[in-house]
């Protein structure tokens, strides 16, 4: 029988193979984002799409050179249903696993996980160090600009657009509004 971990469990899990406080809450981060699409997409499933979006990286930190690969192996020692595997697993297509995003879950988390990290970049440069503020025009901006924020991939962030069918401006202004939607919870 397959383990569908709860958000507790999922974290402390992420917790297990991540220390670097930048990466646990980049881990919170893509959950919350994740939660927030998944209440239009998949009401039934919100805490599903959570700990997809808090285990995506759950390899990143201890094995970067297999990022994506190892966290299967990591999943599946611990009996972790496969479609979290896959998902989570997902979002490293075409550049470390050749598993392509399928799922409206799975192409959503491919295309929000680089795109938070460029958000989040945009917003500790603003004066108010928030995304409470930030509009889509400075996200736009700093887009463009290649050398800004130059870890988060452009290319993946319109590719995930692309395999949504969305126009990026959309992608970008609702995952600003997701993550706004996180400020209770934690400062971004």
């Amino acid at each position: 029988m397959s383990n569908i971990p709860s958000l507790d469990e999922a974290y402390e899990l992420l917790q297990q193979y991540n220390k670097d406080e930048f990466h646990l809450k980049h881990g919170k981060i893509v959950s919350g984002v994740m939660r927030y699409f998944a209440k239009e997409y998949a009401p039934d499933e919100e805490d599903f799409w959570a700990v997809v979006g808090l285990l995506h990286d759950l390899d990143f930190e201890l094995y970067p050179e297999e990022h994506c690969i190892k966290e299967q192996e990591l999943m599946r020692e611990r009996n972790i249903d496969e479609r979290i595997i896959r998902g989570a697993a997902s979002h490293g297509y075409a550049l470390t696993v050749d598993i392509r995003p399928e799922h409206i879950m799975e192409k959503i988390l491919y295309a929000v996980d680089e795109l938070t990290g460029l958000i989040g970049a945009v917003a500790i440069m603003r004066p108010s160090k928030s995304v409470g503020d930030l509009e889509l025009k400075s996200v736009k901006k700093k887009f463009k600009a290649t050398n800004f924020a130059a870890g988060c991939s452009r290319e993946v962030i319109q590719r995930g657009a692309d395999m949504l069918g969305w126009e990026l401006d959309d992608l970008i202004l609702q995952t600003i509004l997701a993550m706004r939607s996180l400020i209770s919870e934690m400062e971004i």
